[in-house]
């Protein structure tokens, strides 16, 4: 099975429908359907079934599709090894991301590195940061990006840190907070984020908030305290500086140090070792430090 052969049935496995893999191929729907009969006719057997819900994989199929996916991961780290052997910088970079940073940050630092470094292709996955770890230990990315305490065993690097921010139309002191029958609206994942407002919430005040909201999309939250349905506690890298709100910047304990978040770029030592992950660090080490620099 050839390698274009192997990229048609790891993306059958991943959409399930032929028409969305054709157009994930750019090839017609029938041109589609040749070619998977002609896999199949090479594996002599039938790899998927078609039903309602979809293409379904065949016990078989399974079994191809496993080893299609490992035929093209393959045929990547040989790439890889062989153009580390070149001066100029290209391969493809793996990017796992948490959602924050993949919406508020990434972005700049991509647009530099892809107009630098144009012969690199991006691959990007977002979501929470126990994600972002799975990705790496599964090899679906070379490096990660995450937030908060980060236990990762291997090498990281802080990138930056940012101020929690109470935000609100209406609140302009903390003590406000006691009094107001605005609801609180809180960002609820999997990672410590949720777990670290409660804990500041409870060295702060002796009862719950008496009305709250939660939502499951940091974004969600920011645009309902914007638009003054509640309050909110957020981090910088969520506000540009030109919201139309009160921003208290949040203190942690006695010692009124401020309440902040980490970024870190994690990944194993030999992902470091590849071009375009070392060209992909320098980039973001400027775009950090410019972080840095606008928070003192």
């Amino acid at each position: 099975m050839t390698t274009t052969e192997a990229e048609i049935i790891k993306i059958l496995a991943e959409e399930r429908n032929m028409r969305k893999a054709a157009e994930r191929l750019f090839i017609t729907q029938p041109a589609l359907s040749q070619r998977l009969q002609s896999i199949e006719k090479y594996w002599g057997t039938q790899l998927f079934i078609r039903s309602q819900k979809g293409l379904m994989p065949t016990p078989a199929g399974e079994l191809v599709i496993q080893y299609a996916i490992e035929t093209l991961q393959k045929k990547e780290e040989v790439f890889e090894r062989i153009q580390a052997l070149d001066s100029k910088v290209h391969g493809t970079l793996k990017i796992a991301c948490a959602s924050i940073v993949g919406i508020n940050w990434l972005p700049k630092v991509l647009k530099e590195f892809v107009t630098t470094y144009p012969d690199v292709k991006i691959s990007l996955i977002t979501g929470w940061s126990s994600e972002i770890v799975k990705a790496l230990y599964d090899g679906e990315a070379q490096v990660g990006i995450v937030r908060g305490q980060s236990e990762w065993k291997g090498k990281k690097m802080h990138l930056f840190r940012d101020t929690m921010y109470l935000v609100d139309k209406e609140i302009e002191r903390l003590e406000e907070i006691l009094t107001t029958e605005r609801p609180f609206i809180q960002f609820k994942s999997d990672s410590n984020y949720y777990q670290e407002i409660q804990v500041w919430w409870q060295g702060h005040f002796a009862s719950s908030p008496k009305r709250q909201i939660i939502v499951d999309q940091i974004e969600t939250c920011k645009q309902m305290a914007l638009n003054g349905i509640g309050y909110a506690i957020l981090p910088s890298i969520t506000l540009n500086g030109g919201e139309n709100v009160n921003k208290i910047a949040l203190t942690s304990g006695d010692t009124d140090i401020g309440l902040t978040r980490d970024t870190w770029l994690i990944g194993y030592e030999s992902s470091f070792r590849l071009r375009q992950v070392e060209a992909f660090v320098e980039v973001v080490k400027k775009h950090a430090d410019s972080v840095d620099e606008s928070q003192r």
